[in-house]
């Protein structure tokens, strides 16, 4: 087995290779763990760059790096970990965190690298984006020195606009052949040229070869502008750019690279509240059971209703995730489960069931490997959860100036849960025409689904969008149930 090529303090050493024992022996299976400890300031630096060192240069970066400094000097905020989804797994500790802290931390970290390996989202995620990230940042650099850093960022902070314009799902779907047999039938069979009809020795006079083949000219052209391109919507903006937008070649590496980092990252956002649920579920029985000392118990307890508190109007992932695979690994151990039970109508014996099934825990590892947050939420929440746990639909009252109960309704708290998941709760947005009025220009669709477009947003996006495709670009949008089409030609914005 690799070990830690960075010296740990003997103590932390000890407890990382206790606390590993541990994990192998509630069957997680994970990478090689490396763990090094740093400052809050390389920790705020590291985490400003996503959790890579050795990323390209972007003033994005040092943004956020003055704001995670500031929020953590005002005390309104502290990283305690990071963990990088690698072979091996890269984690950070934060030099000035308490001994317990260290222990909460690196029993965490074990069931995110178990989560990573095994999750079906991640399969398809780059295995070694520690050494890809720095071939990416000797690509930008390598084009710094060739074009300047105000072209290249320009095109950077255009990709950057639109890195969440990607189809999320793309990796794990294979597309449908296209019938191409077919629509070339359908082509041909709409060539014919209608013939007058007449006496074959009248043909060259009233059908002439020479006007055959212009009204040949004629319907192919036809064809050619009446042909939809994209022929299907395309989820996945920023690939359709590289493909198809007039870009030079150092562009469509630098978006290229971008793209490539959107889709590394974009499992965790998919499955935020399944990986640390995952996470705080091990590292609590982990602690619990195995590693806390009489001494520990406090301060642990403390920490951990730290990290788990729940705000009105807010999702915290920690809490709902932990809860749910507890509510899970209980329901399976009693058998609350299957048609039976679901048709079950009388409360007291739903509330005295219990078969004694006892698989609660290989339910669990089935849902870590197979689920992302929406399909999560959408099979194993429900009612029995929300009223155990007090969830409810907040709204914003602006006359008291506060957030309220608005709702109790399972449905609702449920449908809300997932719109703010899906989609990460943006907007979904596909290329409808890139030929859009016959001019080149390139029409995008909101297809609305429950979150609206903000105008706002949008006029900013198509900034980015037109230095891309070189053209004006158009959003089409529905605003109180009308649809508008919002275009921005590169200088000024139009409505239709």
């Amino acid at each position: 087995m690799r070990r830690n090529p960075v010296t740990l303090p003997i103590e932390l050493r000890r407890i990382q290779q206790t606390i590993e024992e541990y994990a192998r022996g509630y069957e997680l299976d994970f990478f090689d763990v490396l763990f090094e400890v740093i400052d809050w300031r390389q920790m705020n630096e590291i985490a400003a760059l996503g959790g890579f060192p050795n990323r390209y240069p972007h003033w994005r970066f040092g943004m956020e790096y003055e704001r995670l400094s500031k929020s953590y000097a005002y005390g309104l905020s502290k990283i305690y970990e990071m963990v990088i989804n690698n072979d091996p797994c890269y984690a950070y500790l934060l030099h000035s965190n308490h001994l317990i802290d260290q222990k909460l931390v690196m029993a965490h970290v074990y069931a995110h690298c178990d989560f990573f390996k095994n999750n079906a989202f991640f399969a398809r995620t780059n295995r070694k984006m520690m050494d890809e990230m720095a071939n990416h940042r000797t690509r930008v650099l390598r084009y710094i020195d060739r074009c300047g850093i105000d072209r290249v960022e320009a095109v950077i902070d255009a990709a950057l606009s639109i890195d969440n314009l990607i189809d999320y799902h793309g990796p794990m779907r294979q597309r449908a052949p296209t019938r191409a047999t077919e629509r070339e039938d359908e082509e041909e069979s709409r060539l014919v040229v209608r013939k007058i009809p007449g006496k074959p020795y009248m043909e060259r006079f009233i059908n002439p070869p020479e006007f055959i083949e212009a009204e040949r000219r004629k319907l192919e052209d036809e064809i050619k502008r009446a042909k939809q391109f994209p022929e299907r919507p395309e989820r996945d903006v920023m690939g359709f750019l590289l493909e198809y937008a007039p870009l030079e070649g150092w562009e469509r590496d630098l978006i290229s690279i971008v793209r490539e980092e959107a889709y590394y990252f974009s499992p965790q956002g998919q499955t935020k509240v399944l990986n640390e649920g995952w996470a705080s579920y091990w590292h609590s029985k982990m602690m619990t059971q195995k590693i806390l000392t009489d001494a520990d118990v406090i301060d642990y307890a403390d920490h951990h209703s730290g990290t788990v508190a729940m705000h009105p109007g807010q999702i915290n992932p920690y809490k709902i995730g932990l809860e749910l695979f507890r509510d899970i690994e209980d329901r399976w151990n009693r058998g609350r489960f299957g048609k039976e039970y679901d048709e079950c109508e009388d409360m007291v014996k739903r509330a005295k069931w219990d078969t004694d099934a006892g698989i609660g825990r290989q339910k669990i590892f089935e849902v870590r490997k197979l689920y992302n947050d929406v399909m999560f939420i959408d099979e194993y929440l429900t009612p029995e959860f929300c009223r155990a746990h007090k969830l409810f639909v907040y709204a914003y009252n602006a006359a008291a100036d506060q957030y309220e109960i608005q709702d109790r309704a399972f449905d609702k708290i449920k449908r809300q849960m997932l719109f703010e998941l899906t989609n990460f709760g943006y907007p979904i947005i596909v290329v409808s025409d890139a030929n859009y009025g016959n001019r080149g220009e390139l029409l995008l669709k909101h297809e609305h689904e429950g979150v609206d477009l903000r105008e706002d947003y949008a006029r900013e996006t198509l900034k980015g969008l037109v230095k891309l495709w070189r053209r004006p670009v158009g959003i089409e949008t529905l605003v109180d149930g009308a649809p508008k089409v919002l275009l921005y030609d590169g200088e000024q914005y139009q409505t239709k």
